[in-house]
This record gives structure tokens, sequence and C-alpha cells, in this order.
């Protein structure tokens, strides 16, 4: 299944001098399917070594020679002399020899010509062992999630949608079978998600076949919780894994997590969570101007989960058929259609930063308003965003943004066709007219480009 990370590949291939990558993600997203066939796509001879597997290579890093860490992977991995000409060097399972990060910066001094892949599900706690100097400035990093629903698309072999998605553009109508079609594979993402084996076995087998699959994700996140360095209580652990799973979408409060400990042990195990990248924060952020990071308010903030697939399963949602998809009151509740257009936001990132995301609150006693997401777009507009579940449903919260803010570009996403319209509404901040982009949610990864289309 193609994945769009494949064109980053491609490009970091092509720098000169090229620095090593490291993949960070969570388990099972699919970085080493990803190295494996963008090596087999580009005529690569890889040369691949899970260093889970092969613990005695820890005083080969440790030493920092790169002609004597290259010699022991050579007899593992059994391809040849490992040098820069038509060869790839992946370290899988990185973080389970720190002194291999720290190796990666004698790879880019002393073996420039030689293009080298690090990937790991728990990387980040490696990444903060502090016996280890990183290699600042020497390696290049690429953050990677589930599969998209657009990738997706591609995989069930939807190209002709996947086309029309990428060529639409507001002046233009649309085909009420293309919406249709793209309805349905929205609502079967919605449960299935974009985790690469769950997607290949809905493919093969149909819904029905997936769930064995997403339990037993769900299930090696928590079989990972020993590997968590700096991990308190396990009771704490596992009841923040559980209601990050079910509460997607709300503020976090650590009395609602475990009301038996204390508010800094239920902190530290969100964090080790959002560090495995099993669940990421959006902040909060007064969004009085750009960047909205000035704007911060690090003591409150939301909280989705890696993949709408995994957080239907773990609510308990069954899905048998084609018309059970269809009838269901479920996909009514707002929080899964926030958990779709969360992650994709948080994927359409640039992919050689850690992703962002922002929402906007405000609290009183008479005037509380929440946006479920605000952006940057192009580095000069703030754009409030709100998400519908459904075909209807108020923006109040959105006008009352865009009242304070003086906002004149508005995007909403629901299950309506795509329109573009000048939105005016009277409320008691004054006069808002601004320029609103509704968008179903199956377009949430064109967004960004559409915003441009619409600027005025």
């Amino acid at each position: 299944m193609l994945r769009s990370q494949e064109q980053y590949l491609t490009e970091w291939m092509a720098k000169s001098p090229r620095k090593p990558l490291v993949i960070r993600g969570a388990r099972q997203v699919g970085k080493s399917t990803l190295v494996r066939r963008f090596a087999e796509r580009s005529g690569l001879t890889l040369h691949e070594v899970n260093l889970e597997r092969q613990p005695h290579l820890r005083a080969a890093f440790e030493s920092m020679d790169v002609h004597r860490i290259l010699t022991e992977v050579e007899f593992i991995a059994r391809k040849g002399p490992i040098t820069g000409c038509n060869g790839l060097l992946f370290l899988d399972e990185i973080q389970a020899i720190p002194a291999a990060l720290s190796a990666l910066r004698y790879f880019y001094e002393d073996a420039p010509a030689l293009p080298v892949v690090a990937a790991g599900s728990l990387l980040e706690f490696a990444l903060a062992d502090t016996r280890y100097s990183m290699p600042v400035g020497r390696i290049r990093y690429l953050f990677m999630g589930p599969m998209s629903f657009e990738e997706t698309l591609r995989a069930h072999g939807d190209i002709d949608l996947l086309s029309w998605l990428s060529a639409w553009t507001p002046d233009q109508d649309v085909p009420l079978t293309a919406h249709q079609r793209l309805v349905e594979r929205l609502r079967s993402y919605l449960v299935v998600g974009g985790m690469p084996e769950v997607v290949s076995l809905s493919i093969a087998s149909g819904l029905g076949g997936c769930q064995e699959a997403q339990d037993g994700i769900l299930e090696t996140y928590r079989d990972d919780f020993p590997k968590y360095r700096g991990t308190g209580s396990a009771d704490t652990l596992l009841r923040a894994y559980e209601y990050l799973q079910r509460h997607v979408g709300e503020k976090v409060k650590y009395a609602n997590i475990d009301r038996d400990a204390q508010s800094r042990s239920v902190r530290r195990a969100v964090e080790l969570l959002f560090k495995a990248h099993i669940a990421f924060p959006v902040q909060r952020t007064s969004a009085t101007g750009l960047s909205l990071a000035a704007g911060l308010d690090a003591r409150v903030y939301k909280s989705y989960f890696l993949d709408c697939g995994l957080v239907a399963r773990a609510s308990g949602i069954t899905w048998i058929d084609d018309a059970t998809l269809w009838s269901t009151a479920f996909l009514n509740r707002g929080p899964l259609a926030e958990q779709f257009v969360a992650q994709h936001l948080w994927a359409s990132q640039a992919h050689g930063r850690r992703p962002e995301l922002w929402y906007w609150l405000r609290e009183g006693r008479s005037n509380n308003a929440e946006l479920d997401f605000v952006m940057e777009h192009a580095g000069k507009n703030i754009v409030p965003i709100e998400v519908k579940a459904g075909k209807s449903g108020t923006m109040k919260s959105l006008f009352h943004f865009a009242a304070s803010k003086h906002t004149e570009l508005a995007l909403r996403f629901d299950l309506n066709l795509p329109s573009l319209v000048q939105a005016r509404h009277v409320i008691s901040e004054g006069d808002v007219n601004l320029r609103l982009l509704s968008l179903p949610l199956y377009m949430v990864e064109q967004a960004r480009r559409l915003l441009g289309v619409s600027q005025p």
C-alpha cells in the first residue's frame, strides 16, 4: 500500500549532503514496511537489522566506529558489502540500543554516501536518555502516523475518487455519485481506521475481519508499558490509557482519570502515552496573533487517540455489513468525527517536524465558547475550524471567535456537499461577516489547498 511518506524519502535520498533519517511514530503504523517498499521501488539493496533481536551489537555501536558497525551488520543482513552504491542501511527498533542513535552522527561524518534510515516504536524514550548525546544537526526526522483516508482510497483502488478530490475547486459542481461513494468510504474508515494491518484485512475480508487485529494492536500497546522509562504506578498508566481511548476531544482533567492518584502522577502517565505516540494533545491557545504558540496555555489541553478505528473498537462498536454501517446512530456522535479530523490535521503538517494542534476555549459564567481547532494558514491567517458529525448544527462558537478576532475566513467540516459562501451573523459582540468554506469530512486532506483557493 502506497504511503505519502515515500515522496519524503525520495526527496531525502536526492539531497546532498544527506543526513541519516530517523522515523518516529507508534508501533504498527507501518514504519518498517515503508522503508522496505521504498528500497524495493527505488532499486536499492536493503541492509536491514532489527536491534531488538541483536543485543550483542551494543558494543559495536558504543565504539562509535562506523567500519566496525558495518562489518558486524554485513554478516546479519547477508546482502554483501554495505556501501552507498545502490545500498540502504536500515536500523530498525533502534531504541533497543540507544548508543546507535549517537552513532548516527559518525555515519553522517564518516560514510556520507551511505543512506541510513532508523526507526523505532518507543524512540522518544531513547531520545530522552541523557547517557548518550544526540547528533543535533546531523540527523533528520520523519513523523509518521496511521494511513490517511486518501491513502486507504488508493489501497481500495478508488483512483477516480482520488483524482476528483485533488482537482476539485469551489467553483465546480459535485457529482452526487462521487459524494455518496466517498461518504460510504468515510463511514467505513471511521471504524476500520488507518492501521495498515487492519486496512489490509478490511480489503481482503470486509469489516468483520478487522476487530481481532484491532484488539491485538490495543493489547500490544498495553504490553509495552513495562518498557516505558519513568513509569510510576502501573494502575495509573492503565487508567490513563483507557481514559484517552474513550474521551477523545475532551479537556483532560486528571481527577477524572484516577481520583486516588496525585495529579503529578496522572500527568506523568498521560505524558508517557504522548511520548509513545499512542495519543496526542491539542493545546489551548488564546489565538491573539501569529504564532499560535505565543498564546499557549500549557495548563489546559484536550487529547485525541492515535487512530479513529481503534477508538471505535475500544468503545465497543461492532460492524457486520454495510447495512449496519449506514443505519447506526453512533456516527452522529461528534467525538468520532473530531477524532477523524484531528488525526488528519496532525498528519497534514510537514513530515519532518513534530506536529502541533491548537484549539480555542473561552470560559466564563455566561459567555463560554469552544472551537474544535484553530490553525495557521499561509503564515498570515488564523483559521477557526468547526467539526460536525452530521449535516446540521450551530456555529455559535465559531461566530464568537470570528467577532473577537476579526476573522475573515473560517472552515467547517460536516457531511454536506462542499461549498464556499459569504456568512453573515449578528451576535452580542457585533456583526460577523466572513467567507465560510464548508467541506465534507472526507475532504479534510484537501483543506489546506482549498483554503488557499478560497482567499479573497
